[in-house]
């Protein structure tokens, strides 16, 4: 007997030390003004931290039923301490998910999905793309331009990832169906696209998307809103336009993924575990795209669209959420690499 209750005493103990490391990382509130402010990035650029999101009255339309959404950039010199360099909005367009990215000629790069609606219905989506030189004065918004635009024009380049002096986008574009098709796109300059696929064999209505690259490999992973809506995850090695895909056992939302190693990537996204009960969350996991849930964030209602970022030897995360306020917040989490190294 008194070796079971030593047993189950150091049982309590080592669960207890697990416990606490689970929650041994630092979260702040960056950014609340009391509008909705929603879909990050994060990014450093010439020595400082740069965090992009979507602001405006509410998720989509405001008071009077129009959608006009702005784009919100802060800075830091630290992490710590953030100050808004910019608002830029662009008359009839509701700007959203504003990805940051830097150009192989060093200019931070800002892809933003430009939605019209009239009379709250969505009448098309075009992509828009502004630039910065010193990360304080910020170009105007500007129509991105497909050497094969979509007949419908209601394209979405929801993430720009460069490499070797391209950068590449896995584009959704919405047909007449209520339906959506994907495939890639790759820039040279940040304004003209070129696909150089044909459409993914994906259903289920697949949208938001994030490419990333381990070596020249490339890996992606998509949303899907239907047929189970579990997201895909695909490789492709160059010239990337060959791709094998496969169905994971997770839905994501506003996905970003890091790669670090073949057996250590770390995906940020929204969970859908509990129903109407959303949370952020971070998962690890490998390039076969299998994840395991890790940490949940201190998050809830509408969240998550996280932007992730390796600086020294922590996982920084930005992302927004809508618990314990009545308008969406800005976070932004510093959590230590060797917490996720060590499941």
């Amino acid at each position: 007997m008194r070796h079971i209750i030593i047993f189950l005493i150091c049982l309590i103990a080592g669960c207890h030390n697990l416990f606490s490391q689970d929650i041994n990382y630092s979260v702040e509130k960056i950014w609340d003004n009391g509008k909705h402010c929603a879909f990050t990035s994060l990014i450093k650029y010439k020595g400082n931290y740069y965090c992009s999101f979507r602001e405006g009255e509410s998720h989509i339309f405001d008071s009077k039923g129009e959608a006009n959404g702005k784009v919100r950039i802060l800075q830091s010199p630290d992490g710590n301490r953030w100050e808004s360099v910019a608002l830029i909005g662009k008359q009839g367009f509701d700007l959203r998910d504003p990805k940051l990215s830097i150009t192989p000629d060093g200019r931070l790069m800002v892809i933003i999905g430009g939605s019209i609606y009239r009379n709250k219905a969505l009448k098309a989506q075009r992509p828009q793309v502004l630039f910065s030189s010193d990360g304080k004065n910020f170009s105007e918004p500007q129509d991105v331009e497909f050497e094969e635009p979509s007949p419908n024009n209601k394209d979405w380049i929801w993430r720009v990832t460069w490499h070797n002096g391209t950068g590449y986008s896995i584009v959704y574009s919405m047909g007449g169906s209520n339906e959506a098709t994907v495939r890639l796109a790759a820039t040279t300059d940040g304004i003209h696209f070129k696909y150089i696929t044909s459409p993914f064999e994906i259903t289920g209505f697949p949208n938001e998307a994030t490419v990333r690259f381990l070596g020249d490999s490339m890996y992606g992973i998509v949303r899907r809103e239907k047929d189970g809506a579990q997201a895909y995850w695909g490789r492709s090695e160059p010239p990337y336009t060959k791709w094998e895909w496969q169905k994971m056992d997770i839905q994501v939302g506003g996905p970003d993924f890091i790669a670090i190693e073949p057996d250590l990537f770390i995906l940020g996204t929204r969970s859908y575990y509990i129903p109407r009960r959303n949370k952020t969350i971070l998962l690890t996991g490998n390039e076969k795209g299998i994840f395991e849930e890790r940490i949940v964030l201190p998050s809830g209602a509408d969240c998550s669209y996280p932007g992730l970022l390796i600086e020294g030897d922590e996982l920084w995360v930005s992302y927004y959420s809508g618990h314990g306020s009545k308008n969406c917040s800005i976070y932004f989490a510093k959590i230590p690499l060797k917490l996720l190294k060590s499941y």
